[in-house]
């Protein structure tokens, strides 16, 4: 069974790059107090509470690592097609009108998503709704709350 993919825009794998080297970074400084500690201590991890602390940090940042090592290893990066898209996928800005307002969106991976940032998820309400749409349709966008109405006026790649 092959590994899972992560279709990330050009930004968002820079991001996850930029992340892992400041991850490595931090191992690096991490491993450095932990080797001075145990040169300090004959048995570090009962007599000095920060080495088990120390090691507790190094262990999630080695699963950081790790998991961020999969994501890049696996990743396709999201490239602006040549032709504008029809449909909204995986990449593209949708600006929409929904309750009387105007807003834009653009739709990205679950790992990529920050909604703060108007980047929101394929599996989010308003992202799977929208995914497969073209412009002038009129969708309903299903919440636990509400369903709102919404047209879609624009698709984009940025």
């Amino acid at each position: 069974m092959g590994e899972k993919k992560y279709y990330l825009t050009a930004t968002g794998f820079q991001r996850k790059k930029e992340e892992y080297q400041r991850l490595m970074e931090l191992r690096k400084e991490k491993k450095l107090k932990i080797k001075e500690l145990r040169d300090e201590l004959w048995r570090p991890e009962d007599l000095n509470p920060d080495y088990g602390a120390l090691q507790t940090d190094l262990d999630f940042i080695e699963e950081k690592i790790k998991r961020l090592e999969n994501i890049l290893k696996n990743s396709k990066i999201i490239r602006k097609k040549r032709k504008p898209p029809k449909k909204v996928t995986l990449g593209t800005t949708v600006r929409i009108e929904i309750n009387g307002e105007i807003d834009e969106f653009t739709i990205v991976e679950t790992l990529e998503a920050d909604p703060a940032n108007k980047k929101i998820s394929t599996s989010s309400p308003i992202g799977k709704a929208l995914l497969g749409k073209e412009e002038g349709e009129t969708i309903t966008i299903k919440t636990p709350i509400v369903n709102h109405r919404c047209k879609i006026l624009k698709i984009k790649y940025q």
